[in-house]
């Protein structure tokens, strides 16, 4: 019975670790605004659709603005859902927070950084309260 109890426990951690999300507010000259926990800042894409069920961003897109991917086996959760992104080769999961896909820019370098803001008029940081 006891192992019984320790397995379930330890399924329950796993389920939990597989929906939580390591996303956090860093403070920017931009404001506080949404990074992983790294401290890398997350932007959204106004060529994707909100709530839709694929990411815009194909290609070279996304050799410039890489997927904030989901772990194997991620739910969604709250303002929480995933998309399906084309990255390399292979249809994965991204994270979106409230309907938009979120993505990193590979000009960022240090946590911080949030120079993929406004690029081409369609790329956003998301400020946070």
């Amino acid at each position: 019975m006891k192992r019984a109890i320790i397995g379930f426990a330890m399924a329950l951690t796993v389920t939990a670790a597989a929906n939580a999300q390591s996303v956090m507010g860093m403070q920017t000259p931009l404001g506080n605004v949404l990074t992983d926990e790294m401290g890398m800042t997350l932007y959204t894409f106004d060529r994707d659709t909100q709530g839709g069920p694929t990411s815009a961003c194909e290609g070279n897109c996304l050799v410039n603005w890489p997927p904030f991917l989901a772990a194997e086996g991620a739910a969604a959760h709250d303002e929480w859902t995933l998309v399906d992104v084309n990255h390399e080769g292979a249809v994965k999961k991204m994270w979106a927070r409230d309907g938009w896909p979120l993505y990193y820019w590979r000009m960022d370098v240090a946590p911080g950084d949030v120079s993929g803001d406004g690029v081409g008029g369609v790329w956003h940081v998301i400020v946070v309260e």
